[in-house]
């Protein structure tokens, strides 16, 4: 079959029309990033802001809420065997926040890892009545001290606010973001960014040069995902990724809608990974065996899409 090369300008252009949910087995996707490796394990840049790690990174907070998740719920010593043979297979970013309770259970693992090798990345959650047990919400230097002491570590990678939908939380969570601004300064955090969950919010991500890096939404079938058409919300997060912002791609099988079919993750894989914009992804974990497949699958894809390249 005749191989189609594409450049910068037609793949947004195609994307622009709302056609991105349909053209993620099109060789559109795979030029749109210089694939020079199949290692789903190779070291990517968080736009600018100094953090290198992993382009798969280990999510942690799988039907995560109340500071509870699969992890937490499971037998612990599958939990720590999960973090572990992640560590070992080669995945140095570590994706926890508050509501999801894995603080504790990264706490264990990193007794056994060198914490200089591991990127740990949490979100603190500033939403009032839900979410976490507590009914305070306190300032950004509490909560951090806090997970500090959970985590066992004297610095966090990245903290983030964790699913901004309103598209006003830039100025209702000011005093949190110079908080955490503070924070960054005196080292005890690397960066600082945030998690969005509605188009308003991202693009006021957009808008903020406060933020390092964002967790953003994305597949190409538009599940659960801030527009459902999956066409809208890339050249956003083109922008994003082209302003210098770090870009983490999450829900890539739209919160698990779709984890029994193969196909429909590899196809999700061969979009995601082929994003010039996007610069790692997370999956939600619960075993070493769920790993050792996506590690495969994204491998495949990426020695597939590197054979592509004309």
């Amino acid at each position: 079959m005749k191989k189609l090369i594409f450049n910068r300008r037609e793949f947004l252009s195609a994307i622009s029309l709302g056609t991105g949910y349909m053209m993620f087995g099109n060789p559109v996707v795979a030029y749109s990033r210089s694939i020079v490796s199949a290692d789903p394990f190779q070291l990517v840049r968080l736009g600018n802001s100094g953090i290198k790690t992993t382009l798969l990174g280990m999510g942690t907070g799988v039907n995560g809420y109340q500071r509870s998740s699969q992890l937490t719920r499971q037998d612990k010593k599958i939990s720590l065997n999960a973090f572990r043979h992640a560590y070992d297979l080669g995945i140095r970013m570590f994706d926890c926040a508050d509501i999801y309770g894995t603080h504790s259970l990264m706490a264990e693992t990193l007794r056994h890892i060198p914490r200089d090798e591991v990127t740990l990345v949490t979100k603190m959650w500033v939403f009032e009545g839900s979410g976490i047990p507590e009914a305070e919400r306190p300032g950004a230097d509490i909560v951090v001290e806090r997970f500090l002491r959970e985590l066992k570590t004297d610095y966090i990678d990245l903290v983030q606010l964790h699913c901004m939908m309103d598209a006003g939380w830039t100025d209702q969570y000011r005093w949190q973001m110079d908080l955490l601004e503070n924070l960054k300064s005196k080292g005890i955090i690397r960066a600082h960014g945030v998690s969005v969950h509605s188009m308003g919010a991202m693009k006021a991500a957009l808008a903020s040069p406060w933020v390092d890096v964002i967790h953003v939404r994305v597949n190409p079938y538009g599940i659960r995902m801030d527009m459902p058409d999956a066409g809208e919300v890339i050249p956003v997060i083109q922008q994003l990724h082209d302003s210098g912002k770090g870009v983490i791609g999450m829900k890539m099988i739209g919160g698990g809608d779709y984890t029994g079919d193969g196909e429909k993750i590899n196809e999700t894989l061969r979009y995601v990974l082929g994003l010039k914009s996007v610069d790692m992804v997370v999956v939600g974990f619960e075993t070493g065996s769920q790993i050792d497949n996506y590690a495969q699958r994204m491998k495949n894809v990426l020695a597939g899409m590197k054979n592509e390249v004309v």
